[in-house]
């Protein structure tokens, strides 16, 4: 029988040189799901992106992809990176950036043939950007380079979406147009899976919540929980505007929930 799960996550742990920055991690990402994970800086959200990508090897336990492992089940992911990853001086263009999803597809053809590049063009229209396709992207926006980035990730029409802060530094416009566009893509069946600091944001479409740091908790529904906000570490003032309590209040002492500033 085919695992339909779009992720399954036993026992992982990663890091760097031997050195982990998560360890025994259970998860996973179900079809048609829109999960945020959250959680303070070096908690190891983009660890564990790159461990399910391949990017980097687990330490320990398992990722699997549809029932594959990452070597074979990467194809049915797109990735967006954060948008400081990509150097906008390099001399591309918006279109040539967006044909780089394809390349699994491509295989070791030199060209990208004529299905390849109007599923390209198709990708670009469905973000709202296709008269942009000329463009070198040092002519982009913020906002702009975003939608082609989620343009490229979706040209080779996955069933796995996995986006790192990516609505960082963008516009609060910019912002609902992005969330527009994945809460479309995972009405269409795509399963996303998001890295956020964005928490004002968070019901924008999310269906489920989890906070990391170092290790995972996983609530079923798009709620910022107390256990989240103490296991997030010194209580990131973003979490408090998304649900402040007064459990929360009478069981954490830190600077934000008492009003005071550092």
């Amino acid at each position: 029988m085919v695992d339909e799960t779009p992720i399954k996550i036993r026992g992982l742990s990663g890091g760097y040189e031997g050195f982990p920055i998560f360890g025994g991690l259970d998860l996973d990402l179900k079809s048609r799901d829109f999960l945020a994970i959250v959680g303070p800086n070096g908690g190891g959200k983009t660890t564990l992106f790159k461990t399910i990508l391949g990017l980097i090897p687990p330490l320990s336990g398992t990722v699997e992809i549809f029932g594959e492992p990452i070597s074979t089940g990467i194809r049915h992911i797109g990735y967006v990176p954060q948008s400081s990853s990509v150097d906008m001086k390099y001399p591309i263009s918006v279109k040539d950036i967006v044909l780089m999803g394809l390349r699994f597809k491509k295989g070791l053809r030199p060209f990208y043939n004529h299905d390849e590049k109007e599923a390209a063009y198709r990708s670009l229209d469905y973000v709202g950007v296709l008269d942009l396709k000329d463009k070198s992207i040092s002519e982009l926006s913020g906002g702009q380079l975003q939608r082609v980035m989620i343009a490229r990730a979706l040209a080779s029409s996955p069933r796995i979406l996995m986006l790192d802060e990516p609505t960082a530094s963008l516009d609060p416009e910019i912002k609902d147009c992005t969330y527009d566009i994945l809460r479309d893509a995972n009405r269409n069946g795509v399963a996303v899976m998001m890295i956020t600091h964005d928490i004002g944001n968070i019901s924008h479409g999310v269906k489920r919540i989890a906070c990391m740091n170092r290790g995972i908790i996983v609530n079923d529904s798009p709620e910022i929980t107390d256990e989240m906000v103490r296991f997030g570490f010194h209580c990131p003032p973003e979490f408090l505007r998304y649900k402040k309590t007064t459990e929360h209040d009478d069981a954490c002492g830190c600077t934000c929930c008492r009003g005071e500033t550092k």
